[in-house]
């Protein structure tokens, strides 16, 4: 047996370089580069094994832990969980950074390998700069925190152990049905540690993803449960597009009769102009799917985690009578309300369930194209919001008085609507753009009018509604895909988070677009304030005098290098939108919005920790409607 005499972050490196998956006949390299933030806990080690060596893998310098790991992560998500990105961090704060990336990324079940560094395996000096010390147990350190939220967590205080600590990391980042983060903490010493390693550990390994077939005896109960329905409904999940099963997904629906919904990690999975989709469904769903929720006797969820966004809190379908069939490579997530199960990838499946329906037919009629035709007309109605000093009702909350609105409209000096902002701009980007959303406001409203007949054109972080995440993504996402236009749409609280990666795309010449919808506050959490009788309260952004703050965001990009817009109307979004495209730099376009003037909901209701006891005899009300809402929900 021959060696090889390595440091344990020079035998890391190595072993990164030489990971390759196999999909559907086509072998690519696994680990494509290394985000990094250098600290005294990695400089002198995994540090040291890059410059020395980096093989193919790319190196790019984050600028916030967080930050870098969200870019990351989005890279998985848009590479279909086929390509990642490692990420190495310094102990202490570094490490600690990093817990927000790992929970989006579980929550996601997205790939990611974090390298954070650890204290001394020595102990020699501790407590070593930036360790925290607990006098109940001198080995727990910052990186406990990250066990919670990594599928695969392991801590390395000796060189050898990182080998079969590899080994497993792989099997899991790898494994379609349970991939997510893996944390692997090397200790500060051991990372420049030698070792005498087995030089077949560094030979080329290939991880094989192969599809699974489902079994006879599931697509037997599948079968039998669509030819006894009269109004089957499809429910296209993430899983479905990691699958690539759009083409199984729209020949399923056309021959059977069949319409689609969308959850936020499917949109894009199937084109919007297909006939038979009816958008998305749940809490940030349209008037179509979720009326077509109601009326399904049968509810094929392809890929899905069914969570209370989808299933509106377990109200959006009719429970007594709906059966449920769920696909899902991952069993615990085939086994979701009561559904007859089967465990197989989704493009096999539907593949093999649609030849055993062979002359089956649903019995929707012309009620497909009805309920599309109505949602479409919302759409557009939606597109022209207009509004108006004197009796402008807005969307939602409508206890927001009309001189509070016509404050905003001073303060911001703006009269555009979010609706009618968001779809001209889905009418100004390229047709295969790439548009990135996480949290606040937008998600609903993109979930429900975004329009995309782009394979993968619409990137939703909504398992975990990180804020933050949007910029980053956007890195992460032009890394994968560099000959799209990339756009992170993000409101001004998701701004002020997070974006220092803006800096990191313009450090390194990777183009991405900003588009921040300013409200100047937390607008989507001071609409459920108000929907349940509060008043506003803690979500405005006013200053020390009470007056709304109009932040100048266009020129903080500017600083930083980037080409900034100043959007008040239709015809200056299209403006920059169109001078956007034409930059090789990054790009930021200010939008000021109105407040209230987002997407309401449509036939959906969201459980929440209401108030049982108030003074305010609206809050009151709102409990009370709220709990009778509550004993229709399904508890299981």
């Amino acid at each position: 047996m021959g060696t090889i005499r390595l440091t344990t972050a020079q035998a890391l490196v190595r072993f990164l370089n030489q990971q390759y998956i196999w999909a559907d006949g086509r072998e690519l390299p696994f680990v494509v580069g290394v985000f990094d933030i250098f600290g005294h806990g990695n400089v002198l080690g995994i540090g040291q094994a890059l410059v020395e060596d980096p093989g193919h893998l790319r190196v790019v310098h984050g600028k916030n832990e967080q930050g870098m790991a969200h870019a990351a992560i989005a890279y998985a998500k848009q590479r279909l969980r086929r390509q990642i990105w490692a990420v190495t961090t310094s102990i202490g704060p570094g490490s600690a950074n990093l817990v927000t990336a790992a929970a989006t990324a579980l929550a996601n079940n997205l790939p990611v390998l974090l390298l954070p560094s650890d204290t001394f395996a020595s102990r020699q000096p501790d407590p070593v700069l930036q360790q925290v010390e607990h006098q109940h147990g001198i080995s727990i350190t910052t990186n406990d925190a990250l066990r919670a939220v990594s599928r695969y967590w392991d801590r390395i205080t000796r060189p050898e152990q990182i080998m079969s600590s590899l080994i497993r990391a792989f099997e899991l980042l790898t494994n379609p049905a349970h991939t997510g983060p893996v944390t692997i903490c090397i200790s500060q010493d051991v990372q420049g540690e030698a070792y005498d390693f087995d030089v077949r550990f560094f030979e080329r390994r290939v991880h094989y993803l192969d599809r699974r077939l489902p079994t006879d005896r599931e697509l037997q109960s599948a079968t039998a449960l669509v030819r006894a329905s009269k109004r089957p409904l499809l429910v296209i999940g993430g899983g479905a597009k990691y699958s690539e099963a759009a083409d199984e997904i729209v020949r399923l629906a056309e021959v059977c009769h069949i319409p689609i919904c969308e959850t936020q990690a499917g949109k894009s999975t199937v084109p919007a102009s297909f006939g038979y989709n009816l958008g998305g469904i749940g809490i940030t769903g349209t008037q179509a799917a979720n009326e077509a929720a109601r009326e399904a006797d049968l509810v094929i969820g392809v890929g899905t985690r069914y969570t209370d966004f989808t299933t509106s809190s377990k109200t959006a379908f009719d429970f007594e009578c709906a059966r449920f069939v769920n696909i899902n490579v991952n069993r615990m997530q085939a086994y979701k309300l009561d559904g007859a199960q089967m465990v197989a990838d989704a493009k096999l499946a539907l593949r093999e369930l649609g030849k055993r329906l062979h002359g089956y037919r649903s019995q929707w009629g012309g009620r497909i194209e009805e309920l599309r035709r109505r949602w479409l007309a919302e759409r557009e109605r939606l597109s022209r919001v207009t509004f108006r000093r004197e009796g402008f009702q807005p969307e939602i909350a409508d206890q927001f008085t009309q001189a509070e609105l016509n404050e905003y409209a001073d303060a911001l000096g703006t009269e555009l609507a979010q609706t009618t902002a968001l779809l001209a701009l889905n009418e100004a980007v390229p047709a295969n753009a790439i548009v990135i959303g996480a949290a606040g406001s937008l998600p609903g409203d993109m979930q429900r009018l975004w329009h995309t007949d782009a394979p993968s054109g619409y990137h939703m972080e909504y398992g975990y509604s990180c804020m933050g995440y949007e910029i980053a993504a956007a890195l992460g996402v032009k890394l994968a895909e560099p000959d799209r236009e990339v756009y992170a749409l993000v409101g001004d609280g998701s701004f002020l988070m997070l974006h220092s990666e803006l800096v990191t795309a313009l450090q390194y010449g990777v183009k991405i677009n900003v588009v921040l919808f300013d409200n100047s506050g937390y607008g989507c959490i001071s609409n459920l304030q108000m929907e349940h009788g509060i008043e506003s309260f803690g979500c405005e952004f006013r200053d020390h005098s009470g007056r709304v703050m109009n932040i100048d965001y266009a020129k903080i990009a500017e600083g930083y290098g980037a080409k900034g817009y100043r959007v008040r109307t239709l015809d200056q979004l299209r403006q920059a939108v169109e001078d956007a495209k034409e930059q090789s730099i990054s790009t930021l376009i200010e939008i000021k919005v109105l407040p209230k003037t987002m997407t309401k909901g449509y036939q959906s209701w969201w459980n929440l920790g209401v108030p049982q006891v108030a003074k305010d005899p609206r809050v009151q009300q709102a409990a009370e409607r709220h709990y009778e809402q509550l004993r229709t929900a399904r508890p299981y």
